[in-house]
């Protein structure tokens, strides 16, 4: 998979009667390690201001001319306090720069055998001063995991991987363009949502009926480069033995049509109407047109389950892989922190290394096996994941949700369909709460451990309502 190149702006937070060779080393170790995770930089020169600090009103002008100047590509900024730091200067450079990005507060600690006049650095304290002025100022911010950090410690190394994530989190919903492909279906009413509501957190809906799709479907010819294009990529992305040729192919035009369409429009995700109105209408499931796309980080969403899409690419955002969305379908046992996790199913790749095209086996007596041809059916693999589930309340006016983590086993399952056995400590104070406050039956899931991350960027910059589960 390929991860995004991340940008952070640097403020040197500096106070002029504290050591401000302080400044100088504290800078340039900041640099040295962002540079080495690969990050990219923007912070003023020593000629811009003393040693690329901040801490004066004209210094804090200049820092916030660089950062609009370079707003198209910042994600996130850092303020590293090597020493105690000036603290308005550093709120006036935010407030000027207007970027609205997550920001991360770090404080380079002091050693007990370097509490001199000359090498003291009471970052300690002055963490708490910058971050009382940004409060302030009314802008959001974000701790390292311990008060003080070294930046070129493995401790820090873990908090720049988890703000990272934070920053593709919130800049990824900011401005996100989802495609609702047909109606929800009308057996679905746990899956209505706001679009009012998701417009507030600057997240659009560009709505496509579905016979618009059958209709351009129609119009494609067999022979259609996108169309052979399309059924050559589904042949090598999942086995389609015993599957009928014209079924295939079928998929193959809606796969290229969608593709056509989301460009157009320009939207990166998107969720699509099936129960039971592409069976019926056109002979098949669209099971495997969205699992490859989910599989190539573009997630895809069953049952115009919007609000269980943006779970989905929340975690995505947050861990550059792969997300699913999946039933909280079944017990597993009589034990309590376990279930099945089920879904027909368009389940990406990803999760079912060993994995064949089939059919909707629970649809298929009702319209008819030969229109269910399209899933992609296996075993959900071992190992950790993050779950998370997103709602729009209009009663409250709010968007929430839940966040957690767990982990699928390898546990002994004989279903059909894509399924897993998911355990998750406390699972029956989460499946409490999913109950008492009415959140849908749909979660999203992730194989990797960032829920804590999806829950920083939900609740402290989107400002959503958001529980996460211990």
């Amino acid at each position: 998979m390929s991860k995004q190149k991340m940008t952070m702006g640097v403020i040197v937070g500096s106070r002029g009667f504290f050591p401000d060779h302080l400044a100088r080393s504290g800078r340039e170790e900041m640099i040295k390690v962002l540079t080495a995770a690969g990050v990219d930089v923007v912070v003023l020169s020593p000629e811009q201001t003393k040693h690329g600090a901040v801490q004066t009103y004209e210094d804090a002008k200049r820092c916030a001319e660089l950062f609009r100047a370079n707003s198209d590509r910042i994600d996130g900024v850092i303020i590293t306090l090597p020493n105690f730091g000036e603290e308005r200067p550093i709120a006036d450079t935010l407030r000027w720069a207007r970027l609205d990005v997550p920001v991360l507060v770090q404080a380079t600690p002091d050693m007990p055998s370097q509490m001199g006049q000359h090498t003291r650095r009471d970052s300690f304290c002055g963490k708490m001063s910058a971050c009382n002025n940004l409060k302030q100022y009314g802008i959001p911010y974000s701790l390292t995991t311990t008060h003080t950090v070294a930046p070129d410690s493995a401790e820090f190394k873990s908090d720049l991987a988890w703000f990272s994530a934070v920053c593709r989190v919130v800049n990824g919903l900011r401005n996100l363009r989802i495609g609702a492909i047909g109606a929800r279906p009308a057996a679905f009413n746990t899956v209505r949502y706001s679009e009012k509501l998701l417009e507030s957190s600057g997240i659009s809906v560009e709505t496509l009926d579905l016979s618009e799709i059958l209709g351009r479907i129609n119009r494609m010819k067999d022979s259609d480069d996108l169309a052979v294009a399309k059924l050559k990529a589904i042949e090598g992305y999942v086995p389609t033995k015993g599957v009928p040729k014209d079924a295939l192919l079928k998929m193959a035009k809606l796969g290229a049509v969608v593709d056509q369409w989301m460009a157009e429009v320009d939207v990166k995700v998107s969720a699509v109407q099936c129960w039971t109105s592409i069976e019926e209408n056109f002979g098949i499931v669209p099971c495997t047109v969205m699992s490859m796309m989910s599989n190539e980080l573009m997630s895809s969403a069953c049952e115009v389950d919007i609000c269980g899409l943006i779970g989905m690419h929340a975690l995505r955002l947050a861990s550059e892989t792969p997300s699913a969305l999946l039933d909280w379908n079944n017990n597993y046992g009589d034990d309590p922190n376990k279930a099945v996790c089920f879904h027909c199913s368009n389940l990406p790749k990803h999760f079912m290394p060993d994995f064949e095209m089939g059919y909707q086996e629970i649809i298929a007596d009702s319209v008819g096996r030969e229109n269910t041809y399209g899933t992609c059916t296996g075993r959900v693999r071992s190992g950790a994941m993050s779950f998370a589930r997103f709602s729009t309340d209009d009663l409250s006016g709010k968007i929430r949700g839940y966040v957690g983590e767990g982990r699928f086993t390898d546990d002994p399952l004989e279903t059909f369909g894509g399924a897993g056995v998911v355990e998750i400590a406390n699972m029956q104070t989460l499946l409490r709460l999913i109950c008492e406050k009415g959140f849908e039956h749909h979660v999203a899931a992730n194989f990797a451990t960032v829920a804590d991350a999806v829950y920083e960027a939900a609740t402290r910059y989107l400002g959503w309502d958001i529980y996460r589960h211990v």
